[in-house]
């Protein structure tokens, strides 16, 4: 299958997540299980969305490499020349093992589709613990998701703002975020219901918005990467993803399994101040909601 499929959850696909949509144009981008919505004026993926089959996956040895989305003008991707010779991460925003299902062929195409420039983003490079738990985050769900079904969606993206430092002509956000939705098992009378749970990350530098200014400014004026910090996970209300992207997230707001969230503009700074109410700092996956189910009888 090319591209995401929005009835992938529940008994013959009866529980529905639509790819998120926006208030501006967005080119989407199909590839094998998942897909991409590229904002063509940053350059960079506003959404993508990833169905995973975890009864399924193919734990395959690492192959492709990255270059540019065939199935987008060059122009408005941010290819090698944004990332060479600096210490930018190519990072994965469907990750590598997300669409790696089905049969070894499947899988493998699948695969080496996540290298394209549009399913990446400029993070911090090198390796940390909260790096480690962002990219873990999916693993968490699906182990809660092998109580029903093995079959959780991935939705991932960047958070643009207007503030964002510009680094050889692109605007590198600061924030990205993620939102894995599953649906549970239906029970006599009960059908399956959608259940979400979001996450952001920000590689804002713990400094306070003056001292980040003077930063950003100095290190542009010489071409040099514009400051970034240390990972920050945080588990957050899912209408606060669509607040601070201004993307309609469909169904999976109400899905949240934290509650309703109320409504309220978001602010993006989260680290010269405190986050805002209902965003959890995270620094290990058992502290994610809900929590993983016990092991099952083999």
């Amino acid at each position: 299958m090319t591209g995401y499929d929005a009835q992938f959850l529940g008994p013959g696909g009866t529980v529905r997540v639509p790819l998120p949509t926006a208030d501006r144009p967005l080119r989407r981008l199909d590839h094998p299980h998942f897909s991409v919505l590229l904002d063509p004026e940053r350059r960079l993926a506003a959404a993508t969305a990833c169905a995973v089959d975890g009864a399924r996956l193919q734990r395959l040895p690492r192959s492709g490499s990255w270059r540019l989305d065939p199935q987008a003008p060059p122009a408005e991707q941010s290819g090698n020349e944004l990332y060479h010779h600096n210490p930018l991460d190519r990072g994965h925003l469907v990750r590598r093992l997300d669409p790696m299902w089905g049969t070894v062929d499947e899988a493998r195409a699948a695969g080496e589709a996540t290298f394209v420039y549009t399913n990446a983003a400029p993070q911090v490079g090198g390796f940390n613990q909260s790096k480690q738990l962002w990219n873990g985050l999916e693993d968490h769900v699906l182990e809660y998701a092998d109580a029903h079904d093995h079959r959780i969606v991935v939705l991932t993206g960047c958070v643009f703002l207007d503030s964002d430092p510009v680094y050889r002509g692109v605007a590198v956000p600061r924030q990205f975020w993620k939102v894995v939705a599953w649906a549970t098992v239906p029970d006599g009378g009960t059908p399956a219901a959608l259940r979400a749970a979001a996450f952001v990350l920000d590689q804002t530098p713990l400094l306070t918005d003056a001292e980040l200014s003077t930063a950003t400014g100095r290190a542009l004026a010489v071409g040099q990467v514009p400051p970034l910090g240390p990972f920050r996970t945080f588990q957050v209300p899912v209408a606060d993803v669509g607040s601070l992207t201004r993307l309609d997230l469909g169904p999976v707001v109400d899905a949240d399994v934290r509650g309703p969230a109320p409504e309220r503009r978001v602010e993006p700074r989260t680290t010269s101040r405190r986050p805002p109410s209902g965003w959890t700092e995270l620094h290990h996956p058992a502290e994610v909601l809900p929590p993983p189910p016990p092991p099952r009888p083999r």
